[in-house]
């Protein structure tokens, strides 16, 4: 029996009986509380989620948000002359491309296609392709279609995408904690850190130490929105790519619907907000989400260094087997131990002859590299 997919533009349009059939559920990414908080707080995005059926049942969905970038965002995370980037600067200053991302923009990693267990994947994957292919036909505004995050493991289905004509490209990799069982407290860890890496953790502790820490509850989220969404812009503001900024809005829900299992940590400096995590528990993982940081006080506070001693701890206090600190700053989470967990992307035009253009300018993207260190002993 072939397959054939529903395409639903809001997540109180689709039935109940789709996502218990799917069996998605048991990953949170992947409920409908989860994804209606991104689309009932970020009403600037266009939001579709895909359907594949076999026999009106559910075999595979994908997610997917239609965003415009800036040109420039674009360009300065290409390696290319500096006059070439000057010149593309100039020639496209007033247009934004129009992207069709498929997988979360507001997440890192493998969380935008869901293939039911049991099934042709590869089928299934082809089907979803196919979906795309229709809902990019059917979108008037839009230029490039954007498939993200795939590990290593799951290129030998992602790769038939190449037969659709798109082009691949490693992205920067998520970094991973692993968290050993015996490692009940943060002392615990330090005592496995090489001398070096353990007093550079207890630096970060002791600058860090004026600040005063708390969990947020969701009227503490509701009460502090403001100056949460303030830091939050300031590391966009420094973060050398980001396709869309998030309402924090979304932390509101979010609260109110996953209770403990979403986490957001204030740092306060005479009370005033001054710094923030957040992070969800998802199974037996903690992934850092984002965090939001005052940069005036960052040196003489070490917030950020703290905030990643803190994503440790959380993850040992959660009983978690390991923390995703998620894309960027990879050399310093990797003096906490992170591995780098490689990370692919697809991009194509809509059309054909930009697309061979594209191909060629998705060939001068290169992350950036890093020293991994090696902080365990």
């Amino acid at each position: 029996m072939s397959l054939n997919s529903e395409i639903f533009s809001s997540i109180t349009t689709i039935p109940k009986s789709y996502w218990s059939q799917l069996g998605c559920e048991d990953n949170i990414y992947y409920t409908p509380e989860f994804l209606k908080a991104f689309e009932f707080a970020n009403k600037g995005i266009d939001f579709n989620y895909i359907f594949i059926l076999r026999d009106q049942i559910p075999v595979a969905f994908a997610n997917t948000q239609r965003i415009s970038i800036g040109i420039e965002t674009i360009t300065k995370n290409t390696r290319m002359p500096s006059l070439t980037r000057q010149l593309v600067n100039t020639i496209f200053r007033h247009r934004n491309l129009h992207v069709l991302f498929c997988g979360n923009i507001f997440l890192s990693g493998e969380y935008g296609i869901f293939l039911k267990e049991n099934q042709d994947k590869t089928t299934a994957f082809n089907a979803i392709a196919r979906a795309l292919g229709l809902l990019s036909k059917n979108t008037r505004k839009l230029h490039t279609l954007f498939i993200k995050d795939f590990e290593n493991d799951s290129l030998h289905i992602t790769n038939l995408l190449h037969l659709y004509d798109y082009a691949s490209m490693q992205v920067e990799p998520n970094m991973i904690i692993y968290l050993k069982p015996e490692w009940q407290t943060f002392n615990d860890y330090k005592s496995d850190l090489k001398s070096k890496y353990r007093i550079k953790a207890n630096k970060a502790d002791a600058k860090s130490k004026p600040l005063e820490v708390q969990l947020f509850s969701k009227n503490d989220i509701i009460t502090h929105k403001n100056e949460l969404q303030d830091l939050y812009q300031n590391t966009i503001d420094n973060a050398d790519f980001n396709a869309q900024i998030l309402n924090l809005e979304t932390y509101i829900h979010l609260k109110e619907t996953f209770k403990e299992a979403f986490l957001v940590q204030g740092y306060f400096l005479k009370n005033k907000l001054v710094g923030f995590l957040s992070a969800m528990k998802n199974g037996t993982h903690l992934d850092a989400h984002f965090i939001g940081i005052d940069y005036s006080k960052n040196n003489t506070y070490a917030i950020y260094p703290r905030i990643l001693n803190d994503y440790v701890r959380l993850g040992i206090s959660t009983n978690s087997s390991q923390i995703n600190l998620g894309r960027t700053a990879s050399e310093i989470k990797s003096t906490l131990g992170a591995q780098p967990k490689p990370l692919t992307c697809y991009c194509k035009h809509k059309r054909y002859l930009p697309n061979k253009i594209l191909k060629s300018f998705i060939k001068n993207v290169r992350i950036k590299t890093y020293k991994q260190h090696q902080p365990y002993k």
